[in-house]
């Protein structure tokens, strides 16, 4: 199983961003999904507008402390905008994008994460002795 930090600076960060120019893209497909797809109005802004709203909400909580659901939240969200594409195709495309940039917030923060309380507590003996370079 994957190590995937559920709280931190770094998550808060990185994909609390990605959440929000998401629900900004969101936002700005449902005029799209209107004129151009010719999607009934309320379907589309109560779709749109849902899942803008959705990504907001966990953008804001996404990293905080006691907040961990919110990144199982946003992976969900991912799939969901990808499903928007039914109603406006050009989701397909975005949703995959911004799939693609939330995998890869996911990745950042874990991998800039700072070492855990585990990684602190280990005895002298089992940790590597410091390389000096020889004159």
């Amino acid at each position: 199983m994957i190590d995937i930090p559920l709280e931190g600076k770094a998550v808060r960060q990185l994909c609390g961003m990605v959440l929000i120019m998401e629900a900004i893209v969101i936002g700005l497909a449902i005029p799209v999904a209107i004129v151009l797809e010719h999607a009934n109005h309320g379907l589309a802004g109560g779709i749109g507008g849902g899942l803008a709203v959705l990504a907001v909400l966990i953008g804001g909580v996404v990293g905080r402390p006691r907040m961990g659901w919110a990144v199982y939240a946003g992976t969900v969200l991912q799939v969901l905008v990808i499903a928007a594409g039914v109603v406006v195709p050009a989701m397909y495309v975005l949703g995959v994008i911004f799939a693609a940039l939330w995998v890869t917030g996911l990745w950042l923060a874990r991998r800039y994460a700072p070492p855990g309380p585990a990684e602190h507590s280990r005895p002298a003996s089992h940790q590597q002795p410091a390389e000096h370079p020889q004159p």
